[in-house]
């Protein structure tokens, strides 16, 4: 019996170093914190894999004996030969970004990789740096610092997020059917200094991303842990302040982490009427892994925001000098907000070829501006003050299952997810307002109820360096409206089904050099008022668009991004918050280039640079009357940074916008500007001091700007003209920070 027993174990040590199999590994660096998209490559088979976000792979046809290279940028890489397949635990050691480690076929995402790049190099402490992370999204604040930021991306003024998909760890940040405006994104809940990761995608060829994924979507990822603490604290003009506090609570527990963090500011900014603005931000993230390596996140945040703005000023103030550009029509505009998130995120590998990513959340949300856009155009007596509210509960889950498999000599990768938003809106409220303190009239006013529930599949299908993926994503909605202002109870509902195909493909010419074609169907929900008021057509615009573009390293320490891209709109209705009507827009057609670089100079230097050149246009109006106000037609983003020269780091960043029409005849033009922005920190043991410069050429530029028709008290006609947001003049502020 005995020699039985052992001449099966020779066997089966014989089989295991015979036969390949699967081999089931993780990859951690020297603080035990797995790492996501980790490389790993089986030198002796040519097998390779990328870890998950709990650090754990899967590399098929691999045996005892073979050679495994591991590497991830930003890390040493690892050659090991495997001497055991049991509780593989692969250590990689931190060390600084070299691009030209960079290989682009290693790469599980390279977008993602570019902006982990930049996130490194250019560290950020606003929301405002955090989204302009994102390759050519402009932004634009209009209201106080308090309001979410206008943005524009790809040759559309998205307002504030009408086409573009924000979400932060699976919990989305546009709102629907909100008091302001369709897809309203206020990202002010996110503290800068915890986001760890920022993957986005332009254009709508992503089965994951449903509502409002049309010129593209932006995922925040915030950190799982912290390397240390740290408090910090800012001073500048305006009497400016921010203090952050980063807290890790379980330094030395197993497989365990947790930390919270906090954010507070005030300032009054450049206006002659102060902003009295303030913002509190609480944040809490505990993160445990199983012995199995499931991963289970729980978050929870708070936020709350006040402030007092001047509103957009008339031109014709300025040139005739009655008012300075900091100067004020009615500086009663402001308003208040705040958002409370709970989450909770599952990460499981159910096998080595299966794995289940979910998460569920709740936020409650509220929401109040005044407003007065138009002076005393409507009411020549109390004048044009309108007043926005809603307060709101947002239910909701998300699901994804990752299977591999092979059909013959070819790799499937097969994603299929389901997910569901429930929103309930109650008290929507427009009215026209006194003095932030009288009601005058209540022109909407009514309870919402939104309901959203998708579910997609997403299809890799790799032959060698080719890889076609197709997708398909289905949502159904169901709108909900109860009028106040009525007097019978009446619930108006519409439902409306669609699905979006998608068909996107890669292929990795060589190592440095990676070529793709996207195309797909995406959509934006319109506001559920919008939908019962129109019988349920034309409620869910399509887009339809395609990419064509590259990812090239034509030297070690260059990569160029770069991507040519046609993008058309159906008829679609917009609800205009601020006025509580419909506008029909009409179709329109968008194409133009991207061109992205990162060049690394030296060890410590590294210059970027994104460019986008747009021509944008109605479909159905004339030539000469088919400009769509405010979209851009060139953006040019860029700077150079240095990262740990000495102690020292810092950088000079500039951004520009070029002229572009602000109404359909391109007769009133809203002026383009470059601004520029240094910042300095010098880093001594524990402590790091700081400065930072915005608009350091201390030009006069305008933030944002609109067409708009207007009539002061004093004049006897409107008038039509650019009314606009005055940029920050030059401003200084100093930081110091501790870590401990």
């Amino acid at each position: 019996m005995k020699q039985i027993s052992i001449l099966t174990l020779i066997i089966n040590c014989f089989a295991l170093t015979a036969y390949s199999q699967n081999v089931k590994g993780r990859v951690v660096n020297e603080l035990n914190q797995p790492l996501e998209a980790a490389y790993v490559y089986n030198q002796t088979s040519e097998s390779h894999a990328h870890s998950s976000e709990n650090g754990v792979f899967v590399i098929a046809n691999t045996k005892l004996g073979d050679s495994l290279k591991i590497g991830l940028l930003g890390y040493k890489t690892r050659i090991i030969a495997l001497e055991s397949i049991e509780n593989l635990n692969f250590i990689l050691e931190e060390k600084a970004f070299q691009l030209d480690e960079m290989v682009i076929t290693e790469e599980l995402n390279t977008v993602s990789t570019i902006s982990r790049l930049d996130l490194n190099v250019t560290p950020v402490n606003s929301t405002q740096e955090v989204l302009r992370k994102v390759p050519g999204l402009f932004i634009g604040q209009h209201a106080g610092g308090g309001k979410a930021e206008q943005l524009f991306l790809r040759g559309f003024d998205i307002d504030h997020g009408t086409d573009v998909s924000i979400s932060v760890d699976g919990m989305p940040v546009n709102m629907v059917s909100h008091a302001h405006g369709q897809g309203y994104s206020d990202l002010h809940f996110v503290i800068p200094e915890t986001v760890n990761k920022i993957d986005f995608g332009k254009g709508g060829y992503y089965a994951q991303e449903g509502d409002f994924n049309t010129a593209g979507y932006v995922n925040f990822k915030t950190k799982d842990y912290l390397k240390e603490s740290e408090v910090s604290f800012s001073v500048g003009q305006f009497n400016t302040m921010r203090t952050v506090g980063l807290f890790n609570l379980l330094e030395d527990t197993k497989n365990q982490n947790a930390y919270v963090a906090l954010e507070y500011i005030n300032t009054d900014g450049p206006f002659e009427s102060p902003q009295n603005f303030n913002r509190l931000n609480l944040f809490g993230k505990y993160v445990m892994f199983s012995p199995e390596n499931d991963k289970l996140t729980l978050t929870a945040s708070h936020f709350t925001s006040r402030w007092d703005a001047s509103g957009q000023i008339p031109q014709r103030e300025i040139d005739n000098g009655n008012i300075s550009r900091f100067g004020a029509i009615d500086d009663t505009e402001g308003g208040q907000t705040e958002r409370t998130n709970l989450n909770v995120t599952f990460d499981k590998y159910i096998d080595d070829h299966t794995s289940l990513s979910a998460n569920a959340f709740y936020s409650h949300y509220a929401f109040e501006l005044y407003s007065n856009f138009t002076f005393f155009l409507e009411d020549p007596i109390n004048g044009d003050q309108i007043y926005q509210k809603e307060d709101r509960n947002i239910f909701g889950a998300n699901t994804a299952i990752t299977h591999t498999t092979f059909l013959g000599d070819t790799e499937l990768t097969l994603t299929s997810g389901i997910g569901l938003r429930h929103d309930i809106s109650d008290d929507v409220e427009l009215s026209r307002t006194l003095n932030r303190s009288t009601t005058l009239e209540n022109i909407q006013l009514g309870d919402i109820n939104q309901t959203n529930i998708d579910a997609f599949v997403n299809a890799e299908f790799e032959f060698g360096k080719f890889k076609v993926a197709p997708a398909l994503r289905l949502d159904y909605f169901k709108f909900m409206y109860n009028d106040a202002l009525q007097s019978n109870y009446q619930t108006l509902a519409e439902t409306k089904t669609i699905v979006s195909p998608k068909l996107n493909f890669y292929y990795n010419a060589q190592d440095n050099l990676q070529l793709y074609l996207k195309s797909g169907l995406g959509f934006h929900s319109n506001d559920t008022r919008v939908v019962v008021a129109n019988g349920g057509e034309d409620i869910l615009p399509r887009s339809y668009g395609a990419d064509l573009g590259s990812v090239w390293k034509p030297f070690p320490k260059l990569v160029v991004n770069s991507a040519l891209w046609y993008l058309f709109l159906e008829q679609e209705f917009v609800y205009v918050g601020d006025a509580g009507i419909v506008e029909p827009s009409g179709k329109t057609r968008r194409f133009g280039l991207d061109l992205g670089l990162r060049y690394q100079l030296t060890d410590w230097l590294f210059l970027d640079t994104d460019a986008t050149l747009t021509n944008a246009r109605s479909v159905d109006d004339p030539d000469g009357e088919n400009y769509i106000p405010l979209a851009p037609d060139f953006t040019l983003i860029g700077g150079l940074s240095v990262d740990d020269l000495n102690g020292f780091s810092g950088g000079l960043r500039f951004r520009y916008l070029d002229d572009r029409a602000a109404n359909e005849d391109n007769s009133i033009v809203a002026e383009g500007y470059m601004v520029t922005d240094f910042n300095v920190n010098y880093k001594l043991n524990n402590i790091t001091l700081g400065f930072a410069i915005e608009n350091l050429f201390d030009v006069d530029w305008n933030e944002t700007q609109f067409a708009t028709e207007s009539r002061l008290q004093n004049e006897a006609q409107s008038v039509e003209e650019i009314h606009f947001t005055p940029g920050t003049p030059f401003f200084l502020k100093g930081t110091v920070s501790y870590r401990f």
